[in-house]
């Protein structure tokens, strides 16, 4: 590492020398470029661990530890809990296998590369406070591409928003490394696994620390390659590799958008860079500026699965719960709220832009959260979950709030961690009673749980807390953000751009108000549906079975201290951000902490929306808002108390098909179906008709290459019949190409 540093350091230096007028030159921000190299050295060791000490473990044949494509529903986690014999690969309790012999090593650089990148975060955090930098720190490490008027620099900007993102980046990515060591040890491919994972921390980390639309976009694409090798991890099942390329073909839908976004910002401003578009984003006309927004958002639409590309996300659960939980809670899915964040500078010169990302959250949201009334599988409900929360973040920057955006991104990252890791401590030992009895009962479906809490009282209680959080219970996390979003909302229907501006018609007053109400409606749904996962999880009586009862328990220390951790973070994180009427109330913390520290960054954009003026709205209407997501929040849980019964659930063997609207809910809308017969049943049957039989095997084997070939053989037919060896022949032959010769030339 020492001679790693003394080449590149120099090297930045050079690079960059005007670096030395900002604030944080001099400082541990120098460094900036070690905090993605970490995870990416990570990845490097891991990975050559994977390809080169290859442990032989499992069935001599890879498919046959997954010959049970039933376990595949059945199980999450292809390990046991500590001293029972190890089992096969994920869905496999019948083979054998070994841990693999540099597990150790594995556990230990996966998570302290990540670790080491956070506290390295973390003192340039302290750093920039004590420096009080307005303008971004940014570092040039070399030129890239130069072609014309195209100059692309690969460089790196540290400023109050990158810094954010670096945090929960860094610090809910280690929790989770963390969590995987005791989750995914026994897995014959744990090297390769924790691989994957630090290759997706450091394409997260130049997304979101690049200092140009270019270098975001590498990162932007390095997630998405991450995800399909982290979704279909587990790619000797089917099921499990279908998801990871459903995953990486829906975004490249949303990839195409981003990609004409900046071909239209080079060719409008002859820059890519996030300062030249800024100052050059006042230059050029509504219609552009508008048109470059939307394409952003189509990206942002495949990459944070907003409708209609929302498709990929729910499949993601495919792969182990800890991918699940940095996909969904610290890094992949929010790179959309990130991107338009970051492109403030245009979107609040685009109104008709922000209504659509406002109302598409809106109608994401609620859209996801009752499919998430009729899920059955406990990562299920969590993933409507996520597409639910995503659309309150997009509501938010949608309407300028791009604090309220970050915050609700920030806190969501700790209680949505929380629900996953936690719910894989309960298919950690759902899979773990199942497999001593041998049973391929759905470790994953709520049905089959029921009065756990009597068997893992810690993460009973602390999924309690991250459900309070997210369904905006005061004071947990989730309050603070959501209620900041509808607020913003609601404050925005009037004296702002969006209002006076029209969406397809419809005045933008009118439909700030519906998006407010959308959002109420989510709410109340989402303190339901989460409500309905922990009663039937935790509470009533226990559906396991009798046999398989003894053996639940909580899981080891190394998953439940993460878990622990976030719980602090989903109780007390909003409270980087309290509003003045709870401080005014009961002063625990700063006021509008979060806000202050952005300001630099979304600051003047956020007033740009309001016409420059701070929203402020009378105290007994603030109050009036927020005592009305009080009491949502409060109803949505009671309604689920009153009207579900645990105790009249039946495991899933024994439950009877759903039928009429829940069966509607339960089959998502049908809405893969649809895309199935609209899109893909026609593709697939194009493909094989016109380009397969007709261009490839009609057009290109058969005329061209087989074609050639039968020419080949007619000439050799005619060559070898002249050839027959009678010398009377061959001299009629020459006399009639003489003939033929002087007749050419008497004609002549």
């Amino acid at each position: 590492m020492t001679v790693l540093s003394a080449g590149i350091l120099p090297l930045i230096q050079h690079a960059a020398p005007a670096a030395g007028a900002h604030p944080l030159a001099g400082t541990v921000a120098d460094w900036l470029w070690l905090v993605p190299l970490l995870p990416l050295l990570g990845f490097v060791i891991n990975g050559a661990l994977s390809l080169f000490a290859v442990a032989h473990t499992g069935p001599s044949d890879p498919d046959a530890g997954h010959g049970d494509v039933a376990a595949h529903d059945h199980a999450d986690a292809g390990h046991t809990l500590p001293g029972d014999v190890a089992s096969g690969s994920h869905g496999d309790d019948h083979h054998p296998v070994a841990r693999h012999r540099f597990a150790g090593i594995v556990s230990v650089v996966g998570p302290l590369m990540l670790a080491l990148s956070f506290v390295l975060t973390a003192a340039m955090f302290f750093a920039m406070r004590s420096a009080h930098a307005t303008e971004p720190f940014i570092q040039t490490y070399f030129t890239w591409m130069i072609t014309g008027e195209l100059n692309l620099a690969a460089a790196f900007q540290l400023d109050q928003l990158a810094m954010v993102m670096m945090l929960v980046i860094t610090g809910v990515g280690t929790l989770i490394h963390v969590f995987s060591v005791g989750y995914m040890r026994d897995d014959p491919g744990y090297p390769r696994y924790f691989a994957y994972l630090n290759l997706f921390v450091f394409f997260m980390l130049v997304l979101v620390m690049g200092a140009n639309y270019p270098v975001m976009f590498i990162g932007w694409e390095g997630v998405g390659l991450c995800s399909y090798l982290l979704i279909g991890f587990w790619f000797s099942e089917k099921a499990n590799a279908d998801a990871g390329k459903k995953a990486f073909i829906v975004n490249r839908i949303g990839d195409f958008g981003f990609l004409v976004a900046l071909m239209m910002l080079f060719a409008h401003l002859g820059t890519m860079d996030f300062q030249g578009v800024a100052a050059g984003a006042p230059q050029m006309s509504t219609g552009v500026v508008t048109a470059i927004c939307l394409f952003l958002f189509l990206g942002c639409v495949g990459k944070s699965a907003q409708i209609p590309l929302y498709v990929w996300l729910p499949d993601a659960m495919a792969g182990p719960t800890p991918v699940s939980a940095l996909i969904h809670a610290a890094t992949m899915v929010t790179a959309g709220v990130y991107l338009v964040a970051r492109s403030s500078f245009l979107f609040s010169l685009a109104p008709v832009a922000g209504l659509t990302v406002a109302l598409t959250g809106a109608l994401t949201a609620l859209f996801a959260a009752t499919i998430g009334l009729k899920q059955w599988d406990i990562k299920k409900i969590l993933a409507y979950s996520t597409v639910s929360q995503l659309g309150f973040m997009f509501m938010a920057v949608g309407v300028g709030a791009y604090v309220a955006g970050i915050f609700h991104l920030a806190t969501h990252a700790f209680f949505k961690a929380l629900l996953f890791l936690g719910s894989g401590s309960v298919i950690y030992a759902m899979h773990a009673a199942y497999h001593k009895t041998g049973s391929h009962e759905d470790a994953q479906d709520v049905r089959n749980m029921g009065g756990l809490r009597r068997f893992m009282p810690v993460t009973w209680v602390l999924m309690w807390i991250a459900t309070l959080a997210i369904a905006g219970i005061p004071p947990f996390a989730g309050f603070f953000s959501k209620d900041e979003i509808l607020t913003s909302v609601y404050a925005r229907a009037h004296g702002s751009t969006l209002a006076e501006a029209s969406w397809l018609g419809i005045p933008g007053s009118a439909l700030l108000y519906f998006i407010y109400f959308v959002g109420i409606v989510t709410a109340l749904l989402t303190a339901i549906y989460m409500t309905r996962m922990m009663l039937y999880t935790f509470h009533g009586p226990n559906r396991t079975g009798e046999a398989e009862r003894g053996a639940l328990k909580e899981a080891p220390w190394v998953m439940t201290g993460p878990l622990v951790l976030l719980g602090v973070l989903s109780a007390f994180g909003g409270w980087f951000n309290l509003p003045k009427i709870f401080t005014d109330f009961l002063p625990v913390g700063p006021t509008f902490a979060l806000e202050h520290w952005l300001d630099p960054v979304v600051g003047e954009q956020q007033l740009a929306v309001t016409h420059g003026e701070a929203v402020h709205l009378s105290h007994g209407t603030e109050l009036l808002l927020i005592g009305a997501a009080i009491v949502v929040a409060i109803a949505g849980i009671v309604v689920a108390w009153r009207m579900l019964k645990p105790e009249k659930l039946v495991p899933k063997a024994d439950s009877p098909a759903d039928e009429g609207f829940e069966r509607i809910f339960a089959e998502k809308y049908f809405v893969d179906e649809g895309y199935d017969r609209a899109i893909v049943q026609p593709l697939y049957r194009g493909s094989r008709g016109v380009l397969w039989r007709g261009v490839d095997a009609g057009l290109i084997d058969g005329f061209f290459v087989n074609g050639t070939a039968w020419l080949a053989r007619a000439f050799g037919w005619l060559g070898s019949t002249a050839q027959t060896g009678a010398v009377g022949t061959y001299a009629w032959v020459v006399v009639l190409g003489v003939v033929a010769v002087i007749g050419v030339f008497t004609l002549r």
